[in-house]
């Protein structure tokens, strides 16, 4: 799976690995889906999505209440400094090293692995186990878990794999916006530039009008109870120039153009509308006379709500069977991180959201080798094993997902 660049953006890569997935998941007598995300709904002009954003669904139907197992198959794309090759797998010791070992193909080799070990030793389920892998969970403007609700795909209660290893309740997220800003100025010879507008010097006032503003919003805290180790912080709303794109590279000609991202992490207490608008009024107050700006929506998740329900008192159940922990070390608590289960919250208008995943600290998410542990592997598909099988704490089974 970490052969296969499905880094987003751009996100060409999705065709390949549902082709991949399609042949891994052949041995478990699941039937395959293709769903594909209208290019309407997510494809902006010079915007830094491409490619068919191709989910797969994959189901083994025998009858019983359905799990759903939400994967995104997408990454980021390769940080700077990776001393081993990020799309292969890197054995050292216990350690598993790539794009995506932990972020998120790890866990999908988890459930899988699950899945080969109730069927080898001939575990009744008690739930059909629905394989969701979806795209454009790492920024996009249209994931694809939201058209899949939006399409009435959905079944059952969901299991999301893009958490983390930890004794973890799972409180809520963010949510964020993904803004692009294109500033145009007029190119000629650098040597008699006339009238002449440098759109590279241009950004700079913008640019400081957005760093200005970064303080404003990073005093914006948030009712979400923060991870233990803030100790005592709060999570707090923020503001960043990810990406800066322009210029010809040529001293001899003044550059025309010049592309900034923006990424706005807000609190469930903001408006992401309101949030947008106050970027707006910044860049418009600054934008030097000759020089066009436009500021296109290239990626939104909305914040997820408390995502506790029913199902999480034997989620945390098999946890504590896979990772052997204690029930009093589960915390709850949220992030300024963000999910894509926003969406289908809205859509479905079901709350209840089971997370786990094999994030950990110190395990490079979104930076240079990134890794997980075998170890973690095998206790997240153990944890998964158990809370599919059908005489793992029956007791704990909402009454609706009993068998008679």
């Amino acid at each position: 799976m970490l052969t296969v660049d499905t880094a987003f953006p751009p996100g060409t890569g999705y065709a390949g690995f549902a082709d991949l997935l399609e042949e891994l998941l052949a041995p478990f007598a699941l039937e395959t889906r293709r769903v594909s995300v209208p290019e309407a709904l997510w494809h902006v002009p010079g915007g830094p999505a491409v490619g068919e954003r191709v989910n797969l669904i994959a189901t083994r139907r025998t009858g019983r209440p359905v799990l759903g197992l939400y994967f995104h198959t997408d990454t980021v794309p390769p940080a700077r400094g990776w001393t081993r090759d990020p799309f292969a797998l890197t054995r050292e010791g216990d350690r598993l090293h790539g794009l995506g070992a932990a972020d998120m193909k790890g866990s999908i080799a988890a459930a899988m692995l699950a899945l080969r070990a109730a069927d080898a030793c001939g575990v009744e389920l008690a739930y059909d186990p629905m394989f969701l892998l979806c795209t454009d969970e790492e920024g996009g403007l249209y994931p694809g878990v939201r058209y899949l609700a939006e399409q009435g795909l959905l079944e059952g209660h969901v299991l999301n794999f893009n958490g983390t290893a930890a004794a973890r309740i799972w409180a809520g997220c963010f949510g964020v916006i993904n803004l692009q800003l294109r500033l145009t100025g007029r190119t000629a010879h650098a040597g008699d530039p006339g009238a002449a507008v440098n759109a590279v010097e241009a950004a700079l006032p913008v640019m400081q009008a957005l760093a200005a503003l970064k303080p404003v919003v990073a005093a914006r805290t948030s009712d979400l109870p923060a991870p233990p180790w803030w100790n005592g912080r709060k999570l707090a709303a923020s503001l960043s120039i990810v990406a800066a794109q322009g210029g010809t590279g040529s001293g001899g000609q003044v550059p025309d153009a010049l592309t900034l991202t923006l990424n706005r992490r807000y609190t469930p207490e903001e408006d992401a509308a309101e949030a947008r608008a106050e970027i707006e009024a910044a860049i418009r107050a600054a934008v030097p006379p000759g020089v066009t700006a436009e500021l296109d929506l290239v990626g939104h998740l909305m914040p997820t709500a408390d995502p506790r329900g029913p199902h999480w008192p034997r989620w945390q159940a098999a946890l504590s069977a896979g990772f052997g922990y204690d029930p009093a070390e589960f915390r709850a608590w949220g992030a300024s991180s963000c999910s894509d289960f926003g969406w289908v919250q809205q859509a479905t208008g079901q709350q209840e959201v089971l997370l786990t995943g094999l994030g950990r600290e110190g395990n490079n998410i979104h930076g240079p080798d990134e890794h997980t542990t075998t170890a973690d592997l095998v206790a997240l598909a153990q944890s998964v094993l158990a809370y599919l099988a059908a005489d793992f704490a029956p007791a704990l089974r909402p009454a609706p997902d009993r068998a008679p």
